[in-house]
């Protein structure tokens, strides 16, 4: 099937296979008629066409109005990841069960959230596919395959994380550095722009965000020393808006950070995780990498600015309005491109705009999203690197605790207590929901290595400790401080997003695939499903037809539960 023939009719009906995506050098689409459509979607044998999806800006900016979709892959621009419909509860999550699944054909990790409008839903498949289907049932309404380049560096797996939407367009994030524009309704490709060229070791995993009239993306490839950045494209045409380095160039500000070495041209600072949004401030909120090399930081003396850090851009002009480093002169890993999430609390008996962000590093901070003041900060998870925090929430070393040839025990581990896996805020309980790694520490040592273009630059690592067995652990924090409320021991380590509900649910998932539901404000298990994978789907809840559901990617599927 060529890019000019796409298949026009259900695959469930012609039974036609698709092409596989690791070996297509050509997209093909899978689209339904729109009396084939209706029929797809219980419309009935009358219906002529198909509903019209259309996401405009306003609908985003007031997705608490309709909690029956999932419009934003972090359920909101704040990325709270907390639903508020109100038909499933503690009291009957027990009697949840699966209603639907649909497996994509990559049997890889699958790390993906679930956009959800109006009955349809679209994911992303590794390694560049989007596919529609019908909310109710799973049947596949349309689907995209772009080909996969056989030369791209690759760190970490191929991971996609989601689509963003906005209008009547869908937006896809390639893992060869490429944004694409689909319809909506038909999943025709509208246009193509290069991010950035993968052989330099750039790639995208991050879902983008649709703010304004604006797609923003972020990149990966920090192991392979890129310069990292944040983008912004025109929704309408592709045209780049503007960039932010994360890295600062010769005379700007922020340099000094990387002593007379020239090493900030290569200096890392990836954007891997989508950020979130604040239409009040207009800023965006972004968490930025590790620094390259990412042991070894003899050639790089100084704090290196921004890496391991909170960066608040202005959304119209990507220019930098204040920034906050979590691990300066970072030289474990310890990215911090945990989600930030944003809430509204009181502290001192003052409302203040704060955001929450869950480190790597094992410590928990609390931010003033106007302005970047640190407001508080606590340790929730196993580390043996730093006294505390000082009244700044600049770490306080522990000498001795750098990289050598032969190694040292530091806790965290380079996967730190907390990864890429988002959290869940509730505004009922006042909690931050956070999936953790408990009891992990790394024997990390360093070498030396050259940089070359496209290749990897890491110039070390970590040894997992002998007999030591890490443990995942899903944590109810207090969003104002980070003191731990309860947690849920796993008996493995997890990388498991986390769903909350206002009725009292939390839910989240194992390594082993089991899918499970906690009461919200005591950790207490209510409910599981073996899922038969291991768990790394962002779980999302919707409505259709009246009707409640729960969705989440476990293994290489996508399941979807309902009383």
């Amino acid at each position: 099937m060529d890019e000019a023939n796409p298949v026009s009719i259900f695959e469930s009906m012609n039974r036609m296979p698709l092409p596989s995506p690791a070996t297509s050098r050509s997209r093909s689409l899978l689209r339904l008629p729109a009396a084939i459509l209706g029929l797809a979607l219980g419309l009935g044998a009358s219906a002529h066409a198909a509903p019209q999806i259309n996401v405009p800006y306003e609908r985003i900016l007031n997705s608490k109005n309709e909690p029956q979709n999932w419009l934003t892959w972090g359920g909101d621009y704040s990325a709270h990841r907390h639903s508020t419909l109100t038909q499933i509860t503690p009291q009957n999550v027990g009697n949840m069960k699966a209603i639907w699944t649909y497996q994509q054909a990559d049997t890889s990790k699958w790390e993906v959230t679930p956009i959800v409008v109006d009955g349809i839903m679209f994911i992303s498949e590794r390694p560049n596919i989007v596919t529609a289907l019908d909310a109710r049932t799973g049947r596949p309404i349309w689907n995209y395959r772009r080909p996969f380049p056989q030369d791209v560096p690759i760190c970490c797996g191929t991971p996609n994380r989601g689509v963003a939407i906005l209008g009547d367009a869908i937006y896809l994030c390639t893992f060869d550095g490429h944004l694409v524009c689909l319809d909506a309704n038909t999943g025709l490709e509208r246009w193509d722009v290069v991010v950035e060229d993968y052989h330099l070791g750039y790639s995208l995993t991050a879902a983008p965000i649709a703010v304004k009239d604006k797609i923003v993306v972020g990149v990966a490839g920090a192991e392979f020393g890129i310069r990292g950045f944040i983008d912004a494209f025109d929704a309408k045409t592709g045209k780049r808006a503007w960039r932010f380095w994360t890295i600062p160039g010769e005379g700007e500000p922020g340099i000094e950070t990387w002593g007379n070495t020239g090493s900030h041209k290569t200096g890392g600072g990836s954007t891997w995780v989508p950020g979130t949004y604040d239409p009040e401030t207009n800023l965006i909120y972004w968490g930025t990498g590790n620094p390259a090399p990412d042991y070894n930081g003899d050639n790089r003396p100084g704090d290196n600015l921004y890496t391991a850090a909170e960066v608040a851009i202005d959304a119209d002009t990507g220019k930098l309005k204040w920034h906050f480093q979590f691990t300066p002169h970072d030289v474990h890993d310890w990215d911090a491109c945990q989600v930030p999430v944003l809430f509204e609390a009181v502290v001192n008996g003052k409302l203040r705009k704060l955001l929450g962000h869950a480190n790597r590093n094992a410590f928990y901070y609390v931010l003033d999203r106007t302005n970047g003041q640190f407001v508080a900060g606590s340790q929730f998870a196993k580390q043996t690197w730093s006294k505390g925090l000082d009244d700044s929430g600049r770490p306080i070393l522990i000498p001795g605790l750098e990289p050598t040839q032969e190694g040292v025990l530091v806790y965290p581990g380079l996967g730190g207590s907390a990864n890429w896996q988002p959290p869940s805020y509730s505004p009922t309980t006042g909690l931050m929901y956070v999936s953790a790694r408990e009891d992990y520490g790394q024997h990390f040592f360093k070498i030396e290595q050259p940089y070359t273009v496209g290749g990897h630059f890491e110039n070390g690592g970590g040894r997992n400790v002998l007999g030591s067995e890490p443990y995942g652990v899903i944590k109810a924090l207090e969003a104002t401080t980070g003191k731990t409320v309860w947690e849920f021991p796993l008996q493995t380590a997890t990388h498991g997003p986390v769903l909350s509900t206002i009725t009292g649910l939390v839910f989240s998932g194992t390594a082993e695939g089991d899918f499970f539901a906690l009461d919200a404000r005591s950790g207490k298990p209510l409910w599981r499903y073996p899922g038969g994978g291991a768990f790394y789907g962002g779980p999302v809840s919707y409505m259709v037809d009246g009707k409640q559901y729960v969705a989440t990617a476990i293994g290489a599927g996508l399941f979807v539960f309902g009383l």
